[in-house]
């Protein structure tokens, strides 16, 4: 698990919030897993709509299940292709 400033260094170079110092109680809120051995919150992603609506997430409790950011910008491209056809 990333300290505090490994967050921030990471995040720094991003547009959209990463979080950092999850309680067990925020990974219920949210129906994550929690590891209990290393005692910390799993991986959980979300997509979000401007209004803050989840589109897509995912939960995992290893390496495999994470969202690739290239194939999560690819997805959201196309439904944003999608919604401005149905708009005309």
């Amino acid at each position: 698990m990333d300290t505090e400033e490994q967050t921030i260094e990471v995040a720094a170079d991003l547009n959209f919030p990463v979080a950092w110092g999850m309680t067990r109680e925020d990974g219920d809120a949210i129906g994550a897993w929690w590891e209990e051995r290393r005692d910390h919150i799993q991986p959980s992603e979300f997509v979000l709509t401007k209004s803050g609506k989840v589109m897509m997430s995912t939960y995992s409790n290893s390496p495999i299940g994470r969202m690739d950011p290239a194939e999560a910008l690819t997805l959201i491209r196309f439904l944003n292709a999608q919604r401005a056809k149905a708009k005309g």
